[in-house]
């Protein structure tokens, strides 16, 4: 049963869209001194150790670790912490940040079809069409350049954004459809997976890090315990008590942030088409989940 939104749902939208559009210029600040691993691998143990101590301090109960409940656990952590951060991470040194950002707006596109499969959120004809619009705004901000790999690394950055929002599309309904468990344990837990992934990983790939400049290690730092520890906590609550479709309505607002952010710290240089990809995205958005939109604004009035 879908529930409805509560005023703490709304603000936490508000929360998320501010913070996760603000990453992507985070995360290319910490690439400047750091490998695309050890930023993954850092902000996902930080954020692990954040949660865990909350979690310790706060006395919150452990699930009952049934296989059906390591299941769930293992695969949402890697889907929603390991993989997607990794590939942000390794695509962001080849795309501006605000390319990542718009990619995350394709977010619920991939989740609405997913739900209606494996939820009781269903699409309609109407979201069908605004999700056939979505995909031809993706398409228009990759541009022809995905039909030129192998000249060069940014096309291969572009698909790993897109592959990041994949992953994170699965993650949200395998959340919605996990057995009942405490957000901030949930949280700490799904964290704690990603970190068991990445941390060998970086050691493989990229060896213990040395430590870098003042700027890229304070960008780390604040990636692990505001857009990793205390986002994955609104986030996993937010989707348990509001659903996976109203999650997505932060997707509005974070690849706006990400452009006014890469472009007012990092400079970057927008060309036309991320304007209208993001214009036909949203527009995708806005058609596919209207009456729920006009729904929620009726009730927030």
């Amino acid at each position: 049963m879908t529930t409805q939104p509560t005023t703490a749902n709304w603000l936490s939208i508000a929360a998320l869209g501010l913070i996760w559009g603000a990453t992507f210029m985070v995360v290319a600040i910490a690439l400047e001194g750091y490998g695309p691993l050890t930023v993954a691998c850092a902000r996902t143990t930080l954020g692990a150790v954040a949660l865990l101590a909350l979690m310790a301090v706060l006395k919150r109960p452990l699930p009952d670790f049934t296989s059906q409940m390591r299941g769930y656990l293992i695969a949402i952590g890697l889907l929603n912490t390991a993989l997607p951060f990794a590939l942000l991470s390794w695509g962001q040194q080849f795309v501006p940040s605000a390319f990542a950002g718009i990619s995350m707006a394709a977010l619920p596109l991939f989740v609405l079809p997913l739900a209606h499969i494996f939820t009781d959120e269903k699409m309609s004809l109407r979201n069908t069409l605004g999700v056939i619009m979505g995909f031809v705004g993706a398409a228009v901000l990759i541009g022809p350049g995905v039909l030129q790999i192998g000249t060069g690394m940014e096309p291969l950055g572009q698909l790993a954004c897109i592959a990041a929002s994949i992953s994170y599309a699965v993650s949200s309904i395998m959340t919605r459809r996990c057995p009942p468990i405490d957000p901030i344990t949930m949280a700490a837990l799904l964290l704690t997976v990603g970190s068991a992934a990445l941390v060998p990983a970086m050691l493989i790939f990229e060896g213990v890090p040395a430590m870098g400049d003042a700027r890229p290690t304070i960008a780390i730092i604040v990636l692990g315990f505001i857009p990793t520890a205390l986002a994955a906590l609104i986030r996993v609550a937010t989707i348990r008590s509001a659903g996976a479709i109203f999650m997505t309505l932060v997707n509005y607002q974070v690849p706006l942030w990400s452009m006014v952010f890469g472009a007012w710290i990092l400079s970057e240089v927008l060309p036309l088409r991320f304007f209208v990809a993001l214009g036909l995205i949203l527009l995708g958005l806005i058609i596919s989940q209207w009456l729920s939109l006009k729904k929620l604004f009726a009730r927030a009035q």
